[in-house]
């Protein structure tokens, strides 16, 4: 900006007749009044300079970030912990890791764990870092188990949710009412309404039960029962959503809601000895509820025992169960319930939600397990139900 001002003039000399007239100096000798002009140049530089020196300096700054990457130095101090979630990106934990002032910008972290061969094994999860270290080291100490805090804890597919709140409550030390007072707003715990929908016209019945999705999961420090049972939620939501579940219901199970096969899933997923077994399972539900079986309802001792635990009654098999147990009227779950009963009756795994998605075809209506490692013999008549039982009999499964 300096060089666009016209600094180079000479002051005027006066001539002979006492006139002013313009010369030029002798650049070589400096004569001709140089000293004035150096003089009021550096002034005018310094006025500018003065003028333009904070946005110069920041403009600067700008420059110089956008062509080196931000970065700390070394292995940092003190010490924080971050959450990785489930399904985080690379994008996804550079943000946690600057929000706790672990690194120092979003771009050297990425550029560092694509540098690093290894960083696709980072997993999600609680981790024990310092603040401002360099972002290659942030990912070596991310890649180095004994920073992560584990505390982890499977929940077997199957089980029902007090029966998860149990698990859980051993686990956290957070108290099994806690979980249930949360579980009593599926709305809360991020489950769509749309869930409930039932196409069969029996009434809706809100519950968070088939909605806690079996896995091992990661418990957060401080987490909350609320915390906790919306990271099931989640889960669930997440492996239903990659499936297209319930697209490919309402789309292939002639009419059946996705709250339906949900249904079903547990009832397969209760009943199955067998993982081969579960479609199968599924489709006798299906076939029993939806098509030509006399009462049309299903006649599976599990729902008689889903009710049993809800109301505090120790759980019985098939043959401790009183006739009154088997058919009481009270019991919302009765096995021989037109229809399908209110809710799940556990919280089914992945197989089981295949299974009830896209059943085998078949027209079985009956099975009984036939050997020990739980397979079980299909019929669709009742007659050769009875040929299976004989065989089951036999094997010493009945």
């Amino acid at each position: 900006m300096i060089d666009d001002l016209d600094l180079g003039f000479d002051e005027p000399e006066r001539g002979e007749k006492g006139r002013h007239r313009r010369g030029f100096r002798n650049r070589k000798s400096g004569s001709g009044g140089g000293r004035g002009k150096t003089v009021l140049a550096l002034l005018m530089a310094l006025i500018l300079l003065g003028g333009i020196g904070g946005g110069a300096f920041y403009g600067f700054d700008r420059i110089q970030n956008y062509f080196v990457t931000p970065d700390y130095d070394g292995s940092g101090a003190g010490e924080v912990t971050v959450e990785i979630k489930n399904g985080a990106l690379l994008a996804d934990m550079a943000d946690a890791l600057v929000a706790a002032d672990v690194v120092k910008s979003q771009k050297a972290f990425v550029e560092a764990a694509e540098a690093n061969s290894r960083s696709k094994n980072i997993q999600p999860g609680t981790y024990k870092l310092r603040k401002q270290m360099s972002a290659a080291n942030a990912v070596t100490a991310m890649l180095d188990l004994k920073n992560k805090i584990v505390n982890g804890i499977t929940i077997p597919e199957g089980r029902t949710s007090l029966n998860i709140y149990k698990l859980l409550s051993e686990k956290t030390k957070i108290p099994v009412k806690d979980f249930q007072a949360a579980a009593k707003n599926p709305a809360g715990l991020g489950i769509p309404d749309w869930w409930f929908t039932r196409a069969d016209g029996k009434k809706s019945v809100k519950s968070v039960e088939g909605f806690l999705f079996p896995d091992t999961y990661e418990i957060p420090p401080k987490s909350t029962a609320q915390s906790i049972l919306k990271l099931m939620v989640n889960r669930f939501l997440s492996v239903t959503g990659e499936m297209t579940f319930a697209d490919r219901v309402q789309k292939e199970r002639g009419g059946v809601s996705p709250y339906e096969a949900l249904i079903v899933a547990s009832l397969a997923q209760a009943e199955a000895g067998n993982k081969d077994d579960l479609g199968k399972v599924a489709r006798v539900a299906y076939n029993r509820v939806y098509g030509e079986f006399p009462c049309n309802c299903l006649e599976m001792d599990v729902t008689v025992n889903y009710y049993l635990e809800s109301i505090g009654k120790p759980t019985k098999t098939s043959a401790q169960m009183t006739a009154s147990e088997l058919d009481d009227p009270k019991n919302p779950y009765n096995r021989k319930l037109k229809g399908l009963v209110p809710t799940p009756i556990n919280n089914p795994g992945k197989e089981a939600l295949e299974g009830a998605m896209a059943p085998p075809p078949g027209k079985w209506l009956y099975f009984v397990a036939i050997d020990k490692q739980g397979h079980s013999a299909f019929a669709e008549t009742y007659e050769g139900h009875q040929r299976n039982e004989a065989r089951a009999r036999e094997a010493g499964i009945i």
